[in-house]
């Protein structure tokens, strides 16, 4: 009798943990989605301004540059990523805004007197505050972004089929994937993956080439 008990615990116990797994992947479609909206939105918000679409562009010319690492990053952080920090007179194009303080965030060092393509995304509160925000400008880097736009919807595509079909993509899927595939076909499910990913796989393999051209 104690090993039918045991035996219906372990069952029960296997089930639930089953339906627990299930539902943890039916969440991955969620995240997906998530995922692939923020990485899209974020990829045209920095593209945009790094095109010099938004924002305000300028020169910054450069008085000096300094490494500047995060105080709880970890030796290895540090190691492989040194983000440089050049502080400098910002003048924007149209001579109308001008920034003392301004500061912007780089991969290499410049000299002094350096002039860079920057845009200023938010201006200083003051003439002396120093807390205006600036990125780099150019269309090599917009072309990134634009690349990470673009791969977004790779991701929200994925997202939007496992909702529709209830397919997990990890964990004990409720529904299999062949199950899932034929329901897509039954509306809008599949002509919008299929459009999605097609369209963000070539998306962002064009925008990364044509970076390399810039």
């Amino acid at each position: 009798m104690s090993r039918t008990q045991s035996t219906g615990k372990d069952s029960s116990a296997a089930g639930l943990v089953g339906r627990a797994f299930g539902r943890l992947g039916r969440a991955g479609g969620l995240v997906f989605l998530i995922a692939g909206l923020a990485l899209s939105g974020w990829g045209a918000y920095e593209g945009a301004y790094a095109a010099g679409w938004a924002g305000t562009h300028g020169t910054l010319t450069v008085k000096q540059c300094e490494v500047s690492y995060p105080n709880n990053a970890s030796r290895s952080s540090r190691k492989n990523r040194r983000p440089i920090r050049c502080t400098g007179t910002f003048v924007s194009e149209n001579g109308k805004s001008k920034d003392t303080n301004a500061a912007v965030q780089l991969r290499q060092r410049f000299a002094q007197g350096t002039e860079l393509s920057v845009q200023q995304t938010d201006a200083p509160t003051s003439a002396a505050a120093g807390d205006g925000d600036y990125i780099q400008s150019g269309m090599d880097r917009a072309w990134r972004y634009f690349g990470a736009f673009f791969g977004g919807w790779v991701l929200t595509g994925l997202g939007i089929f496992c909702l529709a079909t209830g397919y997990a993509p990890f964990g004990n899927s409720r529904i299999s994937y062949d199950a899932a595939w034929e329901a897509s076909g039954r509306g809008l499910t599949r002509p919008v993956l299929l459009g999605m990913i097609g369209v963000g796989i070539v998306g962002a393999g064009v925008s990364f080439l044509v970076s390399y051209f810039f």
